[in-house]
């Protein structure tokens, strides 16, 4: 027992900051099932980007998702200033006694103090001296890159306050809701398409240097199709992400049915949880997959599968054997935004992975009661 660790008996009120990308959100989602496990009484809030909040809204573990939008800066000065006030006076009234705070975000010292929480955790933080320091009164440590999946090292928080999470508390957890199930058990019925009967291709990511060359993903899912597997291939709606898929499905002498742009995050969720099997490379949508407990075949290049893994599912990780620098967290090869890595991935080798899991997979479909 830590002489210093937080007596959850004496607190009712926590906020939970993670301010990240999508998938860094979905993968904090432990943090907030873990505490409410061990201390039901609490009532827990998340504070997200407003982009992201949809990996954490209707969590059964968050009383409520407050949100910053990215947007404010756009707004003008003095726009921005009243959207901030109005944020700080909505945390302020939830009168926290304890904020986990995720990241190294400067915000989460000043929000720490002028929440007046009794408890407030956060990562060391070399440099950044007495105002960091005095602003939390626990300190977790990160190790070095590839030591620790981030799912470990968001639980690291709770574990330095006195919580030790079991291994069946330290699942993902994200909720499509009826919403999102209803839209996709439509689009599934209009493509004549059943739960359990199609593969899941999500080949995008924000970051152009963690994709596959799209030649070889369309070969892939030409593979798939001739083989009798439906293939649903999706992307977001930004220019880049549709470009992409719209060179995939240009290439490709199938036709796979496109939802690329048509999908919300909890469509995304609510469409993988029906999937045989998804197929993808680090990005948000393989870490929505891996929260629906949908089998998932990942490629990584530049970064790293002990960090960023398929976490807790049943999966293939597909890696170039022949780069000994990988993962180097680099955006390219020498900053080109094209990694070599992953360039050289064959699509034998995603082929004999799909094989390997969908021979070993067993699953009944997530929703049966969807019907084309």
């Amino acid at each position: 027992m830590l002489k210093d660790a937080v007596p959850l008996g004496e607190v009712q009120r926590v906020l939970v900051i993670k301010l990240r990308h999508h998938g860094d959100v979905l993968l904090s989602s432990p943090v907030f099932s873990a505490l409410q496990s061990h201390a039901p009484h609490l009532e827990i809030d998340a504070l997200v980007y407003a982009d992201t909040a949809e990996m954490l809204t209707q969590n059964p573990a968050i009383s409520q998702v407050h949100s910053i939008d990215r947007q404010w800066k756009k707004s003008g000065v003095l726009a921005q200033a009243a959207a901030e006030w109005r944020l700080l006076r909505s945390l302020r009234a939830g009168r926290y006694d304890l904020v986990v705070h995720l990241t190294e975000h400067p915000r989460g010292a000043w929000l720490a103090r002028l929440c007046g929480a009794r408890w407030a955790v956060a990562p060391e933080s070399g440099g950044r001296g007495r105002w960091w320091t005095r602003a939390f009164t626990h300190f977790y440590s990160s190790p070095r890159r590839g030591q620790r999946h981030a799912v470990e090292l968001n639980l690291d928080a709770l574990r330095r306050i006195g919580v030790y999470p079991a291994v069946d508390e330290r699942t993902l957890s994200l909720v499509a809701g009826p919403t999102a199930d209803s839209h996709v058990a439509g689009l599934l019925q209009e493509n004549g398409l059943r739960p359990g009967a199609y593969i899941h291709v999500h080949p995008a990511s924000r970051w152009a240097f963690k994709c596959w060359p799209t030649q070889r993903m369309a070969e892939l899912i030409d593979r798939l199709e001739s083989d009798g597997r439906r293939v649903v291939i999706t992307g977001a709606p930004t220019g880049d992400e549709r470009d992409m898929v719209g060179a995939i499905l240009s290439a490709c002498s199938s036709r796979p049915v496109d939802l690329c742009g048509q999908l919300s995050l909890k469509d995304m969720a609510a469409l993988s949880a029906r999937a045989r099997l998804f197929i993808g490379v680090d990005s948000a949508p393989m870490h929505i997959a891996a929260a629906m407990a949908t089998p998932t075949v990942a490629l990584f290049g530049p970064s790293g599968e002990k960090d960023w893994g398929p976490w807790q599912v049943k999966a293939a990780v597909v890696t170039s054997q022949d780069h000994p620098c990988r993962p180097c967290g680099q955006a390219g090869c020498g900053g080109s935004k094209l990694s070599d890595c992953l360039e050289q991935i064959e699509v034998n080798q995603v082929w004999l992975a799909v094989q390997a899991l969908l021979a070993d997979e067993k699953r009944i479909p997530s929703c049966p009661s969807d019907s084309p």
